[in-house]
């Protein structure tokens, strides 16, 4: 019992940790980075979590920002976000009508699963981004469509030696 009452606190605070920010998509700066403009008049620049997202000058880096882009710039969206990354940005799955436009770009092949932090996401997010990763792998679609992609993590090492 007093295991589940621990377990109860702890989840109860991860979820008061949690908060929704809502704003129109202004900005796309790349596959997995937006800024949003909320009601406030207030920017907020937003990197959606669990997925990494060619670089631009990588291949497939434009058609991700592209596509990022098609789905949510202009819309009206919701964003759940429980940390800052280190450059001050909120980290969060971006929501457009109800669509997960983090898995969305994964679904496409246009964003790795980012599994150095799939601790932080909930279990059905990291198996859904996990499976997705998968059936992109599989048809081939976006970036896996080179024999031997470069995921952005190895990219951005590589240009820092």
């Amino acid at each position: 019992m007093k295991k589940f009452i621990v377990f109860a606190c702890l989840a109860w605070c991860f979820v008061c940790q949690a908060l929704i920010l809502q704003g129109r998509v202004v900005k796309v700066a790349d596959g997995d980075t937006i800024t949003i403009l909320d009601v406030d008049m207030v920017q907020h620049k937003i990197r959606l979590s669990g997925i990494d997202a060619p670089e631009k000058n990588q291949a497939f880096g434009w058609r991700s920002k592209h596509q990022l882009g098609l789905m949510v710039f202009g819309q009206w969206v919701s964003v759940e976000t429980q940390k800052k990354d280190k450059y001050g940005r909120q980290v969060g799955k971006v929501l457009v009508q109800g669509v997960d436009a983090n898995l969305a770009q994964i679904k496409n092949g246009l964003a790795w699963h980012y599994t150095a932090y799939a601790k932080e996401q909930s279990t059905q997010d990291r198996t859904e981004y996990s499976d997705a990763q998968t059936h992109a792998r599989a048809l081939q679609l976006g970036l896996w469509q080179d024999p031997q992609p470069v995921p952005p993590w190895d990219y951005r090492r590589s240009k820092k030696k």
